[in-house]
């Protein structure tokens, strides 16, 4: 999983030319791209769309329900939950409390749907509201059906009265990098995968791609994306390159030649396990990339 697209769930337009975008994970939205008197009507699309993408093998299909306290979710799995999503994608998770009652809920659906429980998978977007945010520690252990860890900077920005996100420079001001660091904390300690929140101006590729760079610099293994122009920069970013993965395996190559000792010498440095676990990590990606053999 490298880049996650929003698509409106209620527009069939937008869901089929997603089809083709090269995207990873497609996350159909039933939240905030859908305005509340066309909720109805987008359930049943994004239903549709399901059914008829389940053997498509292209793109993994999520559905972004709405949050819990809306009292919209219920209606949100039923409608989509029979077309058998890959998983559901929670906004405004308050605490992981929220994913064990959505894990309930979807026990529910997966029973009445012939569906083998824990088969749907969740990711959590963390930072939405400031008690998201500050309950990220609660997220301290693996779940069994958590994918990904998300975080949003425009719902917190509502939140708590910030007027924008982002200095005069164009970098996030101290809570929204708050927010950015404690999800790769929270995903690190859920071992589960870190997702980098949207990059809004779909216009600016050179920006998009220096905020991609900085987040995987930093452990971001995915980003979520607002149109499809922005999935192949995304894509680039977080797809290991070639002479990163031969480092890698030379570095796992190093250990096991020496008997998997604490620390091995390579190409003049003294390379110890946290370099191993980077390099067997980096090899993980690029397999789930098709990138090994």
């Amino acid at each position: 999983m490298r880049s996650l697209l929003f698509v409106p769930g209620d527009s069939e337009r937008k869901l089929e030319k997603a089809r083709t975008s090269g995207a990873d994970v497609l996350l159909i939205d039933l939240e905030d791209s859908v305005a509340g008197d066309a909720k109805a009507a987008a359930r049943v699309v994004a239903s549709d769309f399901l059914k008829e993408d389940s053997n498509s093998g292209g793109p993994e299909l999520y559905v972004r329900i709405n949050a819990l306290d809306t009292g919209l979710t219920d209606d949100d799995l039923a409608s989509v939950m029979k077309s058998r999503p890959a998983g559901i994608m929670l906004p405004k998770s308050n605490s992981s409390r929220d994913v064990d009652l959505l894990s309930a809920k979807l026990n529910v659906h997966e029973a009445e749907n012939a569906i083998a429980e824990g088969a749907t998978k969740v990711i959590a977007i963390i930072t939405e509201t400031a008690a998201g945010l500050l309950a990220a520690p609660t997220y301290d252990r693996p779940h069994p059906r958590l994918s990904g860890l998300t975080w949003g900077a425009e719902d917190l920005s509502a939140d708590i009265g910030a007027r924008t996100a982002r200095d005069d420079r164009g970098c996030y001001t101290d809570v929204f990098r708050m927010a950015r660091a404690v999800t790769i904390l929270a995903a690190r300690a859920a071992t589960t995968t870190a997702i980098d929140t949207v990059f809004v101006n779909f216009r600016d590729t050179d920006g998009l791609r220096a905020e991609c760079l900085e987040a995987e610099r930093d452990g971001y293994t995915a980003k979520m994306a607002i149109h499809p122009a922005q999935v192949p920069v995304i894509n680039e970013a977080f797809t290991p390159s070639p002479e990163a993965v031969d480092r890698a395996k030379a570095i796992v190559g190093a250990f096991a030649k020496a008997g998997n000792p604490g620390v091995v010498g390579m190409d003049g440095e003294m390379l110890d396990r946290p370099h191993l676990l980077r390099a067997a990590n980096l090899l993980a990606r690029a397999n789930a990339a098709g990138l090994t053999g």
